[in-house]
Parts: structure tokens; sequence; C-alpha cells
């Protein structure tokens, strides 16, 4: 942004990204408790243009009592991430440098996002918010390569011959996949457009809301014929995908 309150005209398709997805946490806004502090983590947080404005929009403009966390693989990234956080008085504002596969730092948290994590780097963040309970998942997934790799299916063979109708079908298979391990896991799960294409080609969001805690005395919310059609999905494609391995049906 310029002094004069304009947007840069190279960064316009990221400020429209962001804008719809602090739309789309408006639309949560009845499942965050105003009472209690809600922890909040943003997995592959990169340079946190999106990580600052839920901070503001969360904590300054709607006054809800957030700790918010940022994690990120690239060290020199979120040093200045953290430097900025404290230059800005956000006090409950964290960024780490880790792995969201081995992130282990909170035992629970309320809501989870992603913004373009890269291939299964979604899936753990969509299992660690199940395994948390999260409240909230707001997950726009990003270069799903590894059904990409698998698939094969005799019936689509004249659709997958060309790559990058491949590629897409991948890309809308793996999300049908993880959003029907969500609704197994008590979710009640949308797929969303998550902005026009004129901005990103990754336009899809993936948005769950809580609505049965999973326990080991409880039968799975999505029904014996739900997931047998699931798997029967899976079996067709011959996908062996992370995501199922990390949240598996009953």
């Amino acid at each position: 942004m310029k002094t004069d309150g304009s947007i840069v005209r190279a960064k316009y398709d990221k400020f429209r990204q962001i804008n719809r997805f602090l739309e789309f946490i408006e639309d949560i806004l009845p499942q965050l408790n105003k009472t209690n502090e809600q922890t909040i983590i943003d997995f592959g947080c990169g340079k946190s243009y999106l990580t600052f404005a839920m901070y503001y929009y969360l904590k300054i403009l709607k006054g809800y009592p957030i700790r918010i966390i940022g994690l990120d693989l690239k060290k020199d990234v979120i040093a200045h991430c953290n430097a900025l956080a404290k230059q800005y008085g956000y006090d409950t504002l964290t960024f780490l440098c880790g792995d969201i596969a081995d992130y282990t730092g909170v035992n629970q948290v309320d809501m989870v996002v992603t913004l373009h994590a890269c291939d299964t780097a979604t899936d753990y963040a969509l299992a660690k918010a199940v395994n948390w309970n999260a409240k909230v998942i707001l997950s726009v997934p990003c270069c799903q390569h590894e059904l990409n790799k698998q698939i094969q299916c005799d019936a689509l063979d004249p659709a997958l011959q060309h790559g990058l109708i491949k590629e897409r079908l991948s890309a809308l298979f793996t999300d049908s996949i993880r959003a029907g391990h969500l609704e197994a896991y008590g979710y009640r799960t949308q797929i969303l457009e998550f902005i026009d294409m004129e901005h990103t080609p990754k336009n899809i969001l993936i948005r769950a809301v809580l609505e049965h805690t999973q326990s080991s005395n409880q039968s799975f919310p999505l029904s014996t014929k739900a997931q047998d059609d699931l798997r029967a999905m899976e079996q067709l494609l011959h996908t062996d995908l992370t995501i199922s391995r990390l949240l598996p049906l009953s």
C-alpha cells in the first residue's frame, strides 16, 4: 500500500485474496468465543500479510481476545515478521519457524487457517486441526501433486491423457476427498470459490465448522454408506492419499 492509501498495482491480486479471506472469517465469527482467549494458527504463513490482517481485524477492530501463531519454514521471514509484530505492539502475535507436520507447540487451537500451503502440507494442517478439535478450519489448498502422481482410472483415460486436465481433475478430486474425511470427523464442510480465477487459479477454499466432537467411544458422524462411497471413489482412482492416512475412516 502506498502512503496515500492506494494499492500498489503489482500487489492488487494479493490484496484481493486477503480481503476475500477476511470475508470468510467474518462469516464464522459466531463460532469464536469473545470471552475467553481464542488461539488461531496460520500454517505456512509466509510473509504473513494474512496473519497481520487477521490480527488487526479480529483484535483491533472486532475486540476478540485472540492469540495468533504463524508458522513457516523460512527463518529470515519469521525473524522479519516477529520484528514487525513487536514494532506494531501486537503482543499476542507470534511467529515460529517449523514444519507443519512436526508442530507440537500448543494443546488446543480454536481456528486453523492455511493460505496456499503446498501439496500435503495442507493435509497435515487439516489433521492437526481435527486432532485439536478446532472449531473452524479455513484452508485454501495449493499444488495438489500427490494425486496427480497416483491417479489411474480406465474410464477417465481420455481426459487424463491431457496434462492440464489431469492436473485440474487431480486438484478437484483431492479437495473432494479432503472434505469427505473432515465430514467423517464431525465437520460441516463446504468447498467454496475463494476468489475469481483472474486473481489466482488456486481459487478453492475448504471451510469446515465443527459440529460433532469425535471421541474413542463415538461412532463417526458420517454415515456408513457415505464412508463406503468415499472409499469407493478413492479405490476407483487408485489413490493412497496423506489425508486418508492421517484421518482414517472407521
